[in-house]
């Protein structure tokens, strides 16, 4: 995990490199920030082979997409109950890495260490056909998901 200069949370990691940290850290987590629309639509992490479970909590609140006011407190909340402690790696997730950056810098910011963004997101660009899930991200390094 590198890094990543200007930035005010710990850096960009792949999705391959996540995955491998909280296979690896019994303490790391995850956060998708997408919407309750994109979870049910599009899919989630399947963290079930690590024994673990995405938190998911939208970093903007479907239909106004407003930033969620509460958000720090609602994913300490959530991640404490799992078991995290702020010095945690945690893995943020939206669909192409943009709210995810936002989001860990907000976490950052409340005095989380180790907030990672996850470049490439869910889903990853648009690809020469303007799809999503092939050309970069989570679906497309061929990691495990799921669908409601």
């Amino acid at each position: 995990m590198s890094q990543t200069k200007g930035h005010p949370y710990a850096g960009d990691v792949t999705p391959t490199e996540a995955w491998a940290a909280l296979e690896s850290d019994g303490a790391a987590a995850m956060v998708d920030v997408r919407t309750s629309v994109e979870w049910t639509f599009v899919g989630v992490p399947d963290l079930s082979p690590l024994s673990k479970r995405a938190v998911l909590q939208e970093w903007q609140t479907f239909p106004t997409m407003q930033v969620e006011p509460d958000f720090p407190a609602k994913v300490e909340g959530a991640l404490a109950a799992a078991g995290a402690t702020k010095d945690a790696p945690v893995f943020f997730l939206c669909r192409s890495g943009a709210r995810s950056q936002a989001a860990a810098a907000a976490m950052a910011a409340a005095g989380w260490t180790r907030c990672y963004n996850v470049a490439g997101g869910f889903e990853g660009p648009l690809d020469q056909d303007r799809h999503r899930g092939a050309a970069a991200g989570w679906k497309a390094e061929g990691l495990p998901w799921i669908q409601s």
